[in-house]
C-alpha cells in the first residue's frame, strides 16, 4: 500500500510518526505510561449540529459536556476546542448551542463551520470570540480560524491573517491550528486551499492541525511533517459509529500523544514524535 493511501485509511490503529518521516504501526495498549496529571493536555470536539431535525441534539450536547468534564476530573485539561458546526443552519439555534456548551468546565474556544450560518459580528456577540483568534498559553500558541461565511460557503482559512500570526509567533515552541474544514483535498468535503498550503510549507513550528467537518474521519493525515487530526463528531445524523472527542497530550520531549474518547473509552491512540 502506498504511504499516502495508508494514511488516508488510518483510523483506529496506533501509529508512530518518526522525525524522519517513517511510519510504524503500533499496538495501542501499553504504548506509553499512564497519564501524568500535570501534563499539558487539551480536548477537541466538533460537529454538534444543534437543531438538526430528527436528531437528539439536546442529548448529544449533555453527553459531550458530561464526558469532557468527567475526563477533566481524572486528567486535567488546559482547554477544550469546539471545532465548528455547533448549530445546524438556523441562526435561531446559535444561542441555544452556546448555552448547551456552558457546562464544560474548562476554558472553551470555538471555530465557525459551514453550518454555523450567521454573520461574523453575530458570532462574536454570542461567543465573545473573533472568528479568527490567537490564544497564547506559554510556549504554545493556538490559532483558530473560520472556514465559512454566513451563507455556508466552503472557504480556505484566511491566508493573510494566518501569515501575520505565523510571523508574530515565529519563535514560539508550538503552534496548533484549528479550523473546521480541511484545507487540503483529501476528502470529498475538503477545499483545495493552495495558497494556504504553500504558506504552511514555510512554517517550522506548526506542531499539528485539527479539523472537523468530515464526520466519518477520526484519524490522521500528514501534510509534510504536519499531522492533520480529525475527531469524528459529537452530534449530527451521520459519521463514525460513536460520538466523542479527541485528546492531545504534550509529552516531556515535545512529542504528542493523541487518542479519541468514544466518549468514555480511550481508542485510536497515536504517538507523534517531535520533528522540530
Amino acid at each position: 500500500m502506498q504511504r499516502r493511501n495508508f494514511l488516508r485509511d488510518l483510523s483506529c490503529s496506533a501509529l508512530l510518526l518518526l522525525a524522519n518521516g517513517g511510519i510504524k504501526p503500533l499496538q495501542a495498549a501499553g504504548l506509553l505510561s499512564a497519564q501524568a496529571p500535570d501534563r499539558f493536555r487539551f480536548a477537541i470536539t466538533s460537529d454538534g449540529h444543534y437543531g438538526q431535525p430528527k436528531t437528539s441534539y439536546d442529548d448529544f450536547y449533555r453527553e459531550i459536556c458530561k464526558a469532557i468534564n468527567a475526563f477533566h476530573q481524572r486528567s486535567p485539561l488546559q482547554f477544550t476546542v469546539a471545532n465548528g458546526d455547533l448549530f445546524h443552519d438556523q441562526p435561531a439555534f446559535l444561542e441555544a448551542a452556546a448555552n448547551a456548551l456552558k457546562p464544560i468546565a474548562t476554558p472553551l474556544y470555538v471555530t465557525k463551520g459551514n453550518h454555523d450560518m450567521v454573520s461574523d459580528t453575530r458570532w462574536k456577540e454570542v461567543w465573545k470570540q473573533d472568528v479568527n483568534q490567537a490564544v497564547e498559553l506559554g510556549d504554545n500558541i493556538l490559532l483558530l480560524g473560520t472556514t465559512s461565511d454566513e451563507k455556508g460557503t466552503y472557504l480556505s482559512p484566511n491566508t493573510d491573517w494566518f501569515a501575520e500570526q505565523f510571523k508574530k509567533y515565529s519563535s514560539a515552541k508550538n503552534i496548533f491550528l484549528f479550523f473546521h474544514i480541511t484545507p487540503i483535498k483529501w476528502t470529498q468535503h475538503a477545499v483545495d486551499a493552495t495558497a494556504f498550503q504553500k504558506l504552511l510549507k514555510e512554517q517550522k513550528n506548526v506542531r499539528a492541525a485539527f479539523n472537523g467537518h468530515d464526520h466519518q474521519e477520526d484519524g490522521v493525515k500528514m501534510f509534510g511533517s504536519i499531522p492533520f487530526l480529525f475527531d469524528g463528531h459529537f452530534g449530527g445524523s451521520w459519521g463514525v459509529n460513536y460520538r466523542g472527542f479527541r485528546v492531545v497530550e504534550i509529552l516531556p520531549d515535545n512529542s504528542l500523544l493523541t487518542y479519541m474518547m468514544s466518549p468514555v473509552e480511550k481508542m485510536a491512540e497515536l504517538s507523534i514524535y517531535n520533528s522540530l
